[in-house]
């Protein structure tokens, strides 16, 4: 039996969430519904989840010493991350130590911040299919890599063109680039060398694969009412990218019966892995009938915002329900899609116009995540929209993002 308290009181059940942006205020309001005390920490003030929860707070939440100090400060019963920047050798230590439980659990936290973590794990523990790849430090390892000039590639082969260069830790495509030739190595380099989260450092180059489509396999664990976990999966998400960024996703993306069932045999072999609580946001490619891994989030994905007009539970709802041990449902709503709303403008404090023309466009809704500093390819909002018919769900959710005109106020 779960049993919650009551906010700001000595009875209250406290959740603290490294990170606070579009996601993690949408996992804040969740929590906030089934009566959580929340705790809002970010690397810069008035982030959108500060602006809700109960109590914000300001740290470098990759400084090991500022994130102990304030997580004994504050003694939530739940750390949940949010980003990948945070010093989770630290969360380890602290959870090994019984001062907090971390969702999923620490060890998910260290693996999925950083792509060799992960990739290691699931090509070479678990054994799952992957792309090829390497891990190069410098310019000329990824050279070597790629041409297999100084069997820097897998088996003593070269990754070869194209391929896909990625920091070792990064988000939202931040650094990512795809290399067609000899000519485009260097550039790709420094691309990723300025995109890493934690600044220079190590990279990825994968090889290419020359999927059909890319799909996010929205994956929960939760407690069944015998208290054992058990795995749900939402209906396929299929999404669109430009330069690793997520521009539009829609559910639920079209498969076949062998693709979905592969999809969710390789998600739920690396989420009974990783293990605890929580959604974990896989992502795969599909060629046919196989499924390759690319990558997973042990959190709510930027991509899954279309759950929010798709579901009857969306998957900040979810991930609310699944960490506090309640029971879930991922029944599909209706159909529906997502587009993404640019702040098109480098400024401060910038405001929306449209907004009245956007809401007009039938059976759509706006989400304005509230940042307080804009930049021309930041991610400002999300257009969501609903209909039976998936592509017409998407015109519609591009239509309404359109109108929407960030400017300097």
């Amino acid at each position: 039996m779960t049993t919650l308290g009551t906010p700001l009181s000595p009875s209250a059940t406290r959740v603290m969430l490294l990170g606070s942006g579009e996601l993690g205020k949408e996992v804040l309001i969740a929590l906030q519904r089934l009566g959580v005390e929340t705790i809002a920490v970010d690397r810069y003030d008035n982030a959108p989840g500060q602006q809700v929860a109960h109590h914000a707070r300001t740290i470098t939440m990759s400084d090991p010493a500022q994130l102990k100090a304030l997580i004994e400060a504050e003694r939530p019963h739940l750390v949940v991350p949010e980003i990948e920047a945070i010093a989770t050798p630290m969360l380890q230590e602290l959870e090994a130590a019984g001062v907090v439980r971390v969702i999923p659990t620490a060890r998910a936290a260290r693996l999925t911040m950083d792509r060799e973590g992960i990739r290691r794990l699931v090509a070479e523990t678990l054994g799952l299919p992957t792309s090829p790849y390497a891990f190069c430090d410098s310019l000329q390892e990824l050279q070597a890599a790629i041409e297999g000039t100084d069997n820097g590639g897998q088996g003593g082969s070269g990754i070869g063109y194209p391929c896909i260069v990625k920091p070792v830790m990064s988000s939202s495509g931040k650094g990512q680039s795809k290399i067609d030739g000899p000519a485009d190595v260097q550039k790709a380099w420094d691309y990723a060398m300025s995109g890493g989260r934690v600044g220079p450092g190590r990279v990825i180059v994968e090889g290419f694969i020359a999927f059909d489509y890319e799909i996010t396999q929205l994956t929960v664990r939760a407690l069944g009412p015998d208290g054992q976990v058990e795995t749900h999966f939402c209906d396929p998400i299929g999404h669109l990218q430009v330069s690793g960024d997520y521009v539009e996703s829609w559910q639920p993306h079209p498969m076949t019966p062998a693709a979905l069932a592969e999809s969710r045999r390789i998600a739920q072999a690396v989420t009974d892995d990783l293990g605890g609580l929580g959604l974990y946001g896989v992502e795969l490619f599909v060629k046919g009938d196989h499924v390759w891994f690319s990558e997973v989030s042990p959190r709510p994905h930027d991509t899954g915002m279309v759950t929010m007009i798709t579901q009857w539970q969306n998957e900040f709802e979810l991930h609310a329900r699944a960490i506090l041990g309640l029971p879930v449902s991922t029944e599909l709503r209706s159909p529906g899609a997502s587009a993404v709303i640019y702040g098109g403008v480098d400024a401060t404090g910038i405001a929306f116009d449209g907004v009245d023309e956007a809401l007009r466009v039938p059976q759509t809704e706006l989400r304005l995540f509230g940042k307080p500093e804009s930049f021309t390819k930041r991610r400002m909002g999300v257009a969501l929209a609903f209909d039976a018919d998936v592509d017409r769900a998407r015109e519609q959710a591009r239509l309404a993002a359109s109108k929407v005109r960030p400017h300097q106020a």
